[in-house]
């Protein structure tokens, strides 16, 4: 294609956007200008021009990145048979099969993607038992949480129906409901069985599927809730990163009312062909220079999650809290300002964050004692004490560098847990090694998380006790014990 076919009424002033301009039927070279038309762009232009595109793309796909995740899970439903206001369950805790970004695989998730063009939705929650209780979140489409549910969450434990309105609803809700006004569309909740003492995952199942989904207009005569169990299958819910990211965000854009906060990037959007009404199909050169934006944004996102970001939670270790600074509603707005960067970096790696976070601890360390980043190639140990802060349990689960999901090995085997501690070996002091390597260490297959690629850990405290948050209790780092 010939960039001095390029004329400047194809771009911004024609209104269609620098996109489309790039994929314009060319304009014979040899044709005199007209008083109506401008004179073709010089090469030069349409560099500057490209340059645009990218530039802007990357910034859309750092500001899309929650939204971009949450759309690419709810085109996942179909892959395991579910759709809207289905309630997905596991049977059995995850395993690397089940494409989550920074799942666990000690607690049997359950989850539903929610529908509000049609109506407000119901979701019943029942009451918290001694043996199971139901820890959640509610999320919109771009992860803002709007609710929290369970015995940390609105209903306290005392299980409840929740009232999910649409957007701009005008009538009154009726009474009885714990009433959640929702910014999007689409709702997400996802809830985490806490299996108590002498309970059973089957325990867990059970209780999430006395759940209810329903749409209010159906309140007196709610039909049937379809669960779908998604253990037998893989579940691939991982965002893409070429140009279906970018489909994913426009599709976003479509479907979602504009607010307020982003108001700029929707202008921008709109510069390189992502507008409400209208189609997103950008081809040839353009198309290129959109997968080649998408893989900056993931390296810019990789940066920061390693490097500026980082927030030691202990000045002389590795272990890191999750890079969040506390803002109104998790919202990510302060002072007047959308904290684009840090809330990329937060969902390019995980989802669901809860509007209040006091019920677990999540310490994760990408790092070694020397301040190497983990190597798949390597073979570490985390030495866990005996005394380690956690009431209910703890978990550490081994995490991809490249994908940030579970990392599949022939052993089936992504972490390890307090409640595997009656078959692995422990410490004279009552300490745990864990090794966490390609290859099985010698006599130590019971300890050991298999790597074989770059890796991240995430180590879990369910319950932390006050010696975590008081800083008086501190986890070893990891140590590279054979390159």
């Amino acid at each position: 294609m010939s960039h001095a076919s390029f004329s400047r009424r194809d771009t911004l002033l024609a209104g269609i956007g620098m996109a489309a301009a790039i994929t314009a039927p060319p304009v014979a070279s040899a044709q005199a200008p007209t008083a109506a038309s401008n004179p073709p762009l010089s090469t030069g232009d349409i560099g500057i021009l490209l340059g645009t595109i990218g530039r802007r793309a990357v910034d859309a796909a750092l500001w899309g990145m929650p939204a971009a995740s949450m759309a690419a899970f709810r085109r996942s439903l179909a892959g395991v048979g579910a759709g809207y206001n289905d309630v997905l369950y596991f049977s059995e805790p995850l395993e690397a099969r089940h494409e989550f970004l920074t799942a666990n695989n000690n607690t049997p998730y359950v989850a539903t993607a929610l529908d509000l063009h049609h109506g407000p939705m119901v979701i019943e929650v029942p009451t918290a038992s001694a043996k199971v209780a139901l820890f959640g979140s509610a999320i919109d489409s771009f992860q803002v949480p709007l609710v929290d549910v369970g015995p940390s969450g609105d209903d306290a434990g005392k299980g409840g129906k929740y009232l999910f309105l649409p957007p701009a609803y005008k009538d009154a809700p009726p009474g009885g409901y714990l009433v959640i006004p929702s910014t999007t569309n689409f709702l997400h909740v996802a809830f985490r069985p806490i299996i108590g003492k002498g309970a059973t995952i089957e325990d867990g199942v059970a209780y999430a599927k006395t759940l209810k989904v329903y749409p209010l207009s159906a309140a007196g005569n709610p039909p049937p809730t379809k669960f779908v169990d998604a253990y037998p299958q893989a579940w691939h819910t991982l965002p893409v990163y070429d140009l279906a990211f970018f489909k994913d965000i426009a599709a976003v854009v479509n479907d979602e009312p504009a607010q307020e906060k982003d108001a700029a990037m929707l202008g921008l959007l709109a510069s390189i062909g992502i507008e409400k009404g209208k189609p997103f199909n950008p081809t040839g050169e353009t198309a290129k220079i959109f997968e080649q934006a998408v893989n900056q944004a993931y390296d810019i996102m990789q940066a920061y999650l390693v490097g500026p970001f980082t927030r030691h939670i202990w000045p002389d270790r590795q272990w890191a809290d999750i890079p969040l600074t506390p803002t109104k509603n998790m919202d990510f707005v302060m002072d007047g300002k959308l904290l684009v960067d840090e809330r990329a970096t937060i969902y390019f790696f995980g989802t669901w964050v809860p509007k209040k976070l006091a019920a677990s601890a999540y310490p994760m360390v990408f790092r070694d004692s020397s301040s190497a980043l983990l190597m798949g190639d390597k073979t570490y140990r985390l030495r866990v004490p005996a005394d380690t802060p956690a009431r209910d349990f703890w978990s550490a689960i081994v995490y991809s560098m490249k994908t940030k999901s579970m990392i599949p090995s022939p052993a089936n085997k992504v972490g390890l847990s307090s409640y595997d501690k009656s078959k692995m070996q422990i410490n004279g002091d009552g300490s745990v090694d864990l090794y966490f390597a390609p290859k099985t260490p010698a006599g130590q297959e019971a300890n050991w998380i298999p790597t074989g690629e770059d890796f991240f850990i995430i180590f879990r405290l369910y319950g932390p006790e006050k010696a975590y948050f008081d800083r008086t209790w501190k986890l070893p780092d990891i140590e590279n014990i054979a390159s």
